[in-house]
C-alpha cells in the first residue's frame, strides 16, 4: 500500500500499534479484541492515512488512542452520528465505529438503529460485555434479567436487548459476530466486515473480568456450543456434528439432533437472502434457549448507499440550481446586526 510519503509499504500489525500505554483492566477482553484488529488492518491495503476510528464513552472507547491511524474519541452514545459525518464528506476514508452495549444500545439507541438503516458507509464494532464496566459495574442493556449489580440489588427486571436483533430489526445490511478470544473467527468477521460497503455491524462478547467474569464462559470456553454460520452449507455442530439448525413452518430456528429429524431437514445458511427474517431467526438463537449461539456473518446483502446517495442529489442540485453562494443565503431576507 502507499504510505502519506507516496512510499509503497508493507505494513504488519505492528505499525498500528500506537505509543499510547495500553490501560485496560489485566485481564479484560479487550486486550484479545485490540491485538486481532491490529493484525486485521495490514491486510486490508488502507493506508493508515485513510483509517479512523470513533468512540463512544466506555472502555471500549480508549481504542482509538491504541491505534496508530486517526481517531476521535468522542460523546456518549454519539460516535455512530460523528462518524456519519465523517463517512459521507470524505468517501476516500475507511470510518470505524467502537461501542459498548450500554455506550450503543442505551443512550446511543437512537444513534445507532439510524445509521444502520440509512445504510451510511462505517464498520460498527460493539463490544458486548453486558454490564457497565467503566462506571463500575452497573446493570445494562443487554444485562439478562434477575442481574444482581450495584444499580439492581434485588435483581435486574428489564428484558435485555439481542444486539444482533437490534441490528437486523433496523435492517442493517451488514450483521456478524463474534468472540474476543476465537482469534480467527473474530478475524474473519471483520474482515468480511471491512470489505462490505454500507453499515457493517459486529457484535463482540467480550469478557469483563472485574465487574461480569464469566458471562460468556459457555461459549468462550465450551467450543462445542458454537454454531459457525458458513454460507451454502448446512448449519451443523457439536463435537462430532451431530447437532443442526430447522427452520420451522413459523419462520423460527432452532436447533436439532441431527439423528431425529435428519440431515435433509437442515437449515443452509445463505447470508445473502434478501430478506432479514432467516438472519433475525438465527439471531434468537441463544444458550438460554437452545444451548449454544451462532456465530460469524449473519447478513450481507447489497442495498444502496447513503453516502452514494446524498453524492448523487448533491451533483443533481448542482446542475439543477448551480453552486450556492453561502454568504448570499445568510445575508438574504431579514437581517440584522447585533451591536458590541
Amino acid at each position: 500500500m502507499t504510505e502519506g510519503n507516496g512510499q509503497v509499504v508493507q505494513l504488519t500489525a505492528k505499525d498500528f500499534k500506537s505509543d499510547q500505554e495500553v490501560r485496560w483492566c489485566p485481564g479484560c477482553g479487550d486486550y484479545a479484541i485490540l491485538n486481532v484488529i491490529q493484525g486485521v488492518m495490514p491486510e486490508l491495503g488502507i493506508s493508515r492515512e485513510q483509517l479512523v476510528f470513533v468512540s463512544g464513552i466506555g472502555c471500549a472507547a480508549r481504542f482509538p488512542y491504541y491505534m496508530q491511524t486517526y481517531g476521535m474519541h468522542s460523546i456518549h452514545g454519539r460516535a455512530p452520528a460523528i462518524a456519519t459525518g465523517l463517512a459521507v464528506t470524505r468517501p476516500d476514508l475507511s470510518v470505524w465505529v467502537v461501542t459498548g452495549d450500554g455506550d450503543a444500545l442505551s443512550i446511543g439507541g437512537n444513534h445507532l438503529i439510524h445509521a444502520l438503516r440509512r445504510n451510511v458507509n462505517l464498520k460498527i464494532l460493539l463490544f458486548n460485555n453486558r454490564i457497565y464496566g467503566l462506571t463500575k459495574g452497573q446493570y445494562s442493556p443487554t444485562s439478562e434479567i434477575g442481574k444482581v449489580t450495584k444499580s439492581t440489588p434485588m435483581g435486574s427486571l428489564d428484558y435485555p436487548f439481542n444486539p444482533l436483533s437490534v441490528a437486523i430489526g433496523a435492517e442493517a445490511s451488514f450483521v456478524g459476530r463474534a468472540i474476543d478470544t476465537d482469534k480467527k473467527g473474530l478475524a474473519d468477521v471483520v474482515q468480511a466486515a471491512a470489505h462490505h460497503r454500507g453499515s457493517a455491524f459486529v457484535e463482540i462478547f467480550q469478557n469483563c473480568n472485574i465487574y461480569n467474569d464469566g458471562a460468556f464462559d459457555y461459549v468462550r470456553d465450551v467450543k462445542e456450543n458454537r454454531i459457525y454460520l458458513v454460507d451454502g452449507r448446512p448449519i451443523r455442530f457439536g463435537a462430532e456434528g451431530e447437532k443442526g439448525i430447522v427452520q420451522h413452518a413459523d419462520g423460527s430456528a432452532r436447533v436439532v439432533d441431527i439423528a431425529e429429524v435428519g440431515e435433509e431437514r437442515l437449515l443452509v445458511h445463505d447470508a445473502t437472502h434478501r430478506e432479514p427474517s432467516l438472519a433475525f431467526a438465527l439471531s434468537r438463537i441463544t444458550f438460554e434457549t437452545d444451548g449454544a449461539v451462532p456465530l460469524g456473518v449473519f447478513r450481507s446483502v447489497e442495498r444502496a448507499v447513503y453516502d452514494d446517495l446524498m453524492s448523487a442529489q448533491l451533483e443533481e442540485a448542482r446542475e439543477r440550481l448551480g453552486e450556492g453562494d453561502l454568504a448570499a443565503l445568510l445575508h438574504s431576507g431579514d437581517t440584522w446586526v447585533v451591536a458590541d
